[in-house]
């Protein structure tokens, strides 16, 4: 009788316990890691990032890609040296994987094509932009660049730009400084792609 009692009193306590783990609330999933200052391509002075902030940054997106990121479950973090070298990385989590797929699409569209709408929004401004490939990383992530001019000042500027995704999240990374494309870091940039993508979860 009193190995039976063990027995019940055993399989009570078993089934409570997992009644217990069936009613409590499932833990939220942590949200995208992000780049540390150290993860961007090198530069002659270092690397400083600011705080993880909520939202989409000042301008509604990014260079090339204003507007087409959603504030809603949006996150980033920017970039800077003590010379004219910025960055930005912003990373969304869309409601489905399908919705990711479209967002990720929309970014490398309006990438694709900046030079030209820059061109055509900026009279007298030269600007060209190119796809530098896919890299295998998670679902994929593809590299852009943006070289610009403008003669009336003598100035240009160089951007790289990557959009990365896994699952539901999509990650945009840019790059910049003043010079041409021939100054850029083109395979530190990739570096930097492919660990904010393998970062992000």
């Amino acid at each position: 009788m009193n190995k039976l009692r063990t027995a019940l009193a055993t399989a009570a306590a078993a089934a409570l316990g997992l009644a217990a783990l069936a009613t409590a609330p499932a833990q939220a999933a942590a949200p995208p890691a992000f780049l540390a200052a150290s993860q961007m391509p090198p530069s002659s002075t270092p690397w400083t990032a600011t705080q993880v902030f909520t939202g989409v940054p000042e301008n509604g997106g990014v260079l090339c890609a204003p507007y087409k990121i959603p504030a809603q479950n949006t996150r980033y973090r920017e970039f800077s040296t003590e010379l004219d070298t910025n960055g930005v990385q912003v990373s969304t989590v869309a409601r489905t994987e399908a919705d990711a797929v479209k967002l990720a699409d929309a970014l490398r569209g309006a990438l694709a094509g900046c030079g030209s709408l820059l061109e055509q929004q900026n009279p007298g401004l030269q600007a060209v932009s190119a796809s530098h490939g896919k890299l295998p990383v998670e679902e994929g992530a593809w590299v852009y660049s943006l070289d610009t001019a403008d003669p009336q000042i003598g100035i240009s500027d160089i951007h790289l730009f990557s959009v990365g995704r896994d699952g539901r999240t999509v990650t945009l990374v840019r790059w910049g400084q003043m010079g041409d494309l021939e100054d850029a870091p083109l395979a530190a940039f990739r570096t930097t792609t492919k660990t904010a993508v393998n970062k992000l979860h």
